[in-house]
């Protein structure tokens, strides 16, 4: 798996978590199903609020195939508020191919982010 983070707005930039280390944290916990009707993210601006990324057809086309490539039998992670820390593609793709819930792991309490008040460019890839 390529190397990535999931973000969220903090005081002077970015709270970023490394989604390597969400995975492992999430391996003791039980998968459940979530409606996809309950994933807010699915109806908001979701990868193109953080940093400088504009929306362009081929940025589209992009996530568009990371989605087709995506494998549904891995769980999404969701944060204690039911918030999407990993697994938009397979979300989408499910939501592609007409089905009406997901398989996720949530945190009973949300790890602490692996950088503060950062940008994406800042970050090793």
């Amino acid at each position: 798996m390529r190397k990535q983070y999931h973000f969220r707005p903090s005081p002077n930039g970015l709270f970023a978590w490394d989604v390597h280390r969400l995975i492992e944290l999430t391996t003791a916990l039980t998968p459940q199903e979530v409606s996809l009707d309950e994933i807010a993210e699915i109806d908001e601006n979701y990868w193109f609020l953080a940093g400088d990324v504009e929306p362009t057809g081929r940025i589209i086309a992009e996530h568009f195939k990371l989605m087709m490539e995506t494998d549904l039998r891995h769980p999404i992670i969701l944060c204690l508020n039911g918030r999407v820390m990993d697994g938009m593609h397979r979300i989408l793709r499910a939501l592609h191919e007409n089905k009406t819930h997901i398989k996720c792991v949530r945190f009973l309490k949300d790890p602490e982010p692996d950088y503060t008040d950062i940008q994406p460019d800042e970050l090793p890839y």
